[in-house]
């Protein structure tokens, strides 16, 4: 009974060191470039299609980014099968039309030594390029139990991925710091900071956005209202001020989510169904310089058999009729897709084949506007 105080002076104390580090933040807008006319002149021919060098008996989870001098980075986890002790980040460069033998980032002794902490498995690598040329990788890792124990880790490299720095473990929470993970890319706020979708699963799925100074450190965090079964938020900004994320649905709606902020990611509206349908799979969104959005998605409410393209030209508010990439039938998946658009106004989209290697298409946008 003595000791019930200790607790409270632990709290009191814990208060007192962080109040030196609050201060009002400034208020959050997006950097978003100016809207420009496509650059390629290429005619609407076929896309190039590319099954890039396989590491290991399984792949899952790409990620796109382009590098300074302009070449295309795939980033994605490899192993013998999703949550394996032997799954390992990896990544290939496009190098005009040849992807580059899968090359080591990350493994779990690295991440071990680095951290200081046990680790179980690696997962869900997302990969950027900041304004200033430094890439970035943020990829999940567990300690203990599922995927809902997992923490985000990152490191950077300043010489397009040849090395890396040491792995740093981000703190989204004060409590424990667990059930954070990563899907899609952030955005550039204007401040040099980023502004990162994220997603929580311990208990419930839940959407999250995270605000990270340029120095990497947490600074705010907003969920995203919804039920807790809608997850992995994909976002583009439609300017400084607002922005569009599409959800993934776990739940019984099937249903791709969407929800809105006008307020740079401070604060997000109420995820709602759109009418499209989503098998509970991941999801991708761009914003193309033309000012269009690209989604890539998977156009069934069961099964990831079929991975389809559609535009918006108003914002989200409507979207395209599905163009076709892939339609397998069975127990085939094409899932979890990444798209990027490069300095010459290509679009690369990477994606999950069949569970047994990353599969990359570059296509001109003049092709969307070809028959489906």
């Amino acid at each position: 009974m003595k000791r019930n105080w200790l607790p409270l002076a632990a709290f009191a104390i814990a208060v007192m060191l962080v109040l030196p580090r609050l201060r009002t933040l400034p208020e959050p807008t997006f950097s978003v470039s100016p809207i420009a006319a496509a650059k390629v002149s290429l005619a609407a021919t076929a896309p190039v299609a590319t099954m890039l060098p396989a590491y290991s008996a399984s792949a899952h989870s790409a990620s796109l980014a382009a590098l300074p001098d302009g070449r295309i980075a795939a980033a994605w986890f490899a192993g013998s099968r999703e949550g394996a002790a032997d799954v390992v980040i990896v990544m290939s460069v496009l190098d005009g039309n040849t992807w580059s033998a899968p090359r080591l980032i990350a493994d779990r002794a690295e991440v071990q030594r680095s951290t200081g902490r046990l680790i179980r498995k690696l997962g869900n690598p997302v990969l950027w390029s900041d304004p200033q040329g430094t890439l970035h990788l943020w990829f999940v890792s567990v300690s203990y139990g599922g995927w809902a124990g997992s923490s985000i880790n990152h490191i950077v490299s300043k010489d397009g991925g040849t090395n890396w720095g040491p792995v740093t473990r981000l703190i989204t929470s004060p409590f424990f710091n667990l059930s954070t993970l990563v899907r899609n890319p952030p955005l550039p706020l204007s401040d040099g900071g980023i502004g990162f979708p994220v997603y929580h699963e311990f208990i419930g799925k839940r959407a999250e956005w995270l605000r990270l100074e340029s120095a990497g450190r947490v600074v705010d965090k907003a969920r995203i209202p919804s039920s807790n079964k809608i997850f992995q938020p994909a976002v583009a900004a439609l300017d400084a001020q607002h922005a569009l994320t599409l959800l993934r649905d776990a739940g019984p709606t099937r249903r791709i989510h969407s929800s809105t902020s006008d307020d740079g990611g401070q604060s997000w509206q109420a995820a709602t169904a759109t009418i499209l349908p989503n098998p509970d799979a991941g999801i991708a969104l761009l914003r193309l310089t033309d000012g269009n959005l690209l989604l890539a998605w998977n156009p069934q409410q069961s099964n990831r058999t079929q991975l389809a393209l559609s535009v918006s030209r108003d914002g989200g508010k409507t979207w395209s009729t599905p163009k076709f990439v892939e339609q397998g039938q069975g127990e085939d998946e094409f899932s979890y897709p990444a798209l990027l658009q490069d300095r010459s106004g290509v679009i690369h989209l990477a994606y999950t084949w069949q569970r047994k290697t990353i599969k990359a298409i570059s296509f001109v946008p003049s092709w969307m506007e070809t028959t489906p």
